[in-house]
């Protein structure tokens, strides 16, 4: 059975790819198979062999599972098209794009691996022909991916051959963090100065820009200010910038991460490319990080690669936490991350000693803020600044959409400073008609239910359950209702204005349901209280309870947006309450471990593990002390100190002194 999935999977992964990888929208891809040059078989007698199998990745086989899993809810999607059940498929497409993102979060060295980049490949071209997204498929956003991929994987004796002679009067400047001038930091020095000079100018260009906040917040964080330079080797200095792994911003955070630091990402924003917020995320996350290893080269790796490789390259050292005793057991990416950030320091730092006049006259990032209340057309609001829409997409590059997002609260809007008065006074001019809550599209030619979905930001089931006998085909001309969720807007096209209109405006039409879905409370259920936490979702909520994350979004009338201490309100079987009234006060690392517990048909009973008077932790199946530490706002030393561990060893069922 494992072997026909993967026959299926690699069918399907190649007609995608061909699709995805077409220069132009309109041609078709070419699925002939390549020329072959006849091989002559030796015979039986004269080979002693006929082929060596190759090797598969060094993936653990839970990925290697949970991979072929993925493929398997992929296919189920394509089937449910093929079956007109656009519900279901939207379904199966957002649980696979889900599973992929618990994957990367939960085995973060899966994303380097080709597999992987694969699947992401795949299932995202389906989720963007189902949607209607025609903009080209970026796994990657930026110059800085090819820089690094070539930095590190430079020669470490090219300082040597390129005769290389460092400036006898550079100023090694006393810093918290050693500056060592070993082979490899030298080799990396050589390929800025002299390899890659342009790219160490621009570095600096953009310097004169982010820097002067970061040595604000770092300092507010106390953290040590040369840690700024380390953002030029994340991402060149490019709040937008995106990599193989879906890490964004100036900081490259990916998903959970971010999230556990406060950053939020959904349709409408990504604080990952906010440069303050993810600059102060940063901050805090590598001092936790040098809180766990007592050491800032080691800290700093860990930012590159995932506690689990450092901790198997600690033991291949024999034991031996130093980052240049490790060093020839890490990645090669990791190999050249430490070193590289040494050498982007130590330029910086002497950038006139080196060669490099560059021109720091830019405006440091700085502006005023104006609430705007609901979805407002980004084009207007940048006329209201006096800048253009891409002046003012700079100053906010965590907007994603056309226009800022809905919501009760308004958002905060950055503008150039000095133009806030002005702004204001010609905000109060801005038309109702423009920020009003819409409720009926006009369908246009080439529409589909998931591109009008896509477009207000809700699902095909919301549409579904909004129009009572809507059918998967549909026409020009044909009206449809949005079920917008409470309290939010939605912009009309500045385009195309008369395509939506408000419910007050609408004649009364025999399709529209109500303006919101709902889901009726199911029979024989109790109703419990969820308080969302710092990295939680919609689907990791519908996961824990057991349920669909559009019943959670329905039962709780909002859309995918939830925020830290709100309330939702969960439906669970009468006879299963004993199974999910803890939820609300486990860990994060609990409640994933309780999923995998129940994927694999092992029932357990989890306590309560808010810290209480006793302040003690049990231990779980595949905790380790740095999630413990992290779900209960403290270290691994102190948690160490506490218990008298010499170790990071831990063992399930072991009682732990939080404080």
């Amino acid at each position: 059975m494992y072997r026909k999935i993967l026959l299926s999977t690699t069918l399907i992964l190649f007609a995608t790819q061909a699709f995805s990888q077409r220069s132009e929208p309109s041609e078709l891809p070419d699925f002939r198979l390549p020329y072959v040059e006849p091989v002559e078989i030796p015979s039986a007698e004269s080979r002693t062999v006929v082929y060596e199998p190759v090797a598969l990745e060094a993936l653990d086989a839970e990925i290697m599972a949970q991979i072929a899993r993925i493929y398997t809810i992929h296919i189920k999607a394509i089937e449910a098209q093929v079956s007109d059940d656009l519900v279901q498929a939207e379904v199966h497409i957002t649980e696979a794009l889900s599973a992929i993102q618990r994957l990367a979060d939960e085995y973060p060295e899966a994303t380097q691996s080709r597999r992987m980049s694969e699947l992401y490949r795949t299932v995202m071209t389906e989720y963007h022909m189902f949607y209607g997204i025609n903009e080209p498929m970026r796994a990657v956003d930026g110059e800085i991916f090819a820089i690094l991929d070539e930095m590190f994987n430079l020669e470490e004796d090219l300082f040597e051959t390129d005769h290389f002679v460092m400036p006898p009067n550079i100023e090694l400047r006393k810093t918290e963090i050693p500056l060592i001038l070993n082979t490899q930091v030298q080799t990396q020095i050589n390929f800025l100065v002299n390899r890659r000079p342009e790219i160490m100018e621009r570095w600096l260009e953009r310097s004169a820009v982010y820097f002067p906040m970061m040595r604000e917040i770092f300092e507010e964080e106390g953290v040590p200010l040369e840690l700024i330079h380390l953002s030029m080797i994340e991402s060149g200095l490019v709040p937008t910038a995106r990599s193989h792994a879906r890490a964004v911003g100036l900081w490259q955070f990916i998903y959970a991460t971010g999230a556990h630091y406060g950053l939020e990402a959904n349709w409408w924003i990504d604080e990952r490319r906010d440069p303050e917020k993810a600059t102060r995320a940063a901050a805090r996350h590598l001092r936790d990080l040098y809180a766990v290893w007592g050491d800032w080269h080691l800290a700093l790796a860990n930012y590159n690669v995932s506690p689990r490789r450092i901790r198997s390259s600690i033991q291949r050292a024999g034991g031996v936490r130093d980052y240049w005793a490790i060093y020839p057991y890490l990645p090669r990416e990791t190999r050249g991350y430490v070193p590289g950030y040494i050498a982007a320091t130590i330029v910086a730092m002497n950038p006139k000693e080196f060669g490099f006049d560059p021109k720091l006259d830019a405006a440091p990032y700085a502006y005023d803020v104006v609430p705007v209340q609901g979805s407002v057309d980004l084009n207007i609001l940048a006329e209201f600044a006096g800048i253009s829409n891409q002046e003012l997409r700079n100053l906010n590059p965590e907007l994603l959409r056309w226009a800022t997002p809905p919501g009760r609260e308004p958002y905060p809007l950055k503008i150039p400073v000095g133009m806030k008065e002005s702004f204001q006074e010609a905000y109060k001019n801005l038309p109702e008609t423009a920020r009003r809550q819409l409720v009926v599209h006009t369908v246009s030619r080439g529409e589909s239910l998931g591109v009008i979905a896509n477009r207000y930001g809700i699902t095909v089931r919301d549409l579904y359950a909004a129009n009572d006998r809507l059918s998967t085909t549909i026409f020009p001309g044909q009206e449809i209702v949005i079920p917008v969720p409470q309290g939010s807007n939605v912009a009309i096209s500045a385009n195309n204005p008369s395509r939506a209109r408000t419910a007050a405006s609408a004649a009364p039409t025999p399709t529209a349901a109500s303006s919101t879905p709902s889901a009726a409370t199911p029979a024989n259920s109790t109703r419990l209280s969820y308080t969302v936490k710092s990295g939680d979702t919609v689907g990791h909520i519908a996961e824990w309870f057991g349920t669909q994350a559009w019943r959670v979004r329905s039962w709780n009338n909002i859309g995918n947006t939830i925020r830290v201490g709100q309330s939702l309100t969960i439906y669970v079987p009468s006879n299963r309450v004993g199974e999910f009234q803890n939820i609300n006060s486990m860990t994060f690392s609990q409640k994933q471990a309780m999923l995998r517990d129940r994927r694999a048909g092992r029932t357990t009973t989890v306590a309560s593990s808010a810290p209480t008077g006793g302040d003690t932790y049990t231990v779980r199946p595949n905790d380790n002390l740095w999630d413990i530490a992290r779900a209960h706002n403290t270290t691994v030393n102190r948690i160490k100190q506490l218990n008298n561990l010499q170790s990071e060893r831990i063992v399930v069922g072991q009682v732990l002194r939080i404080r």
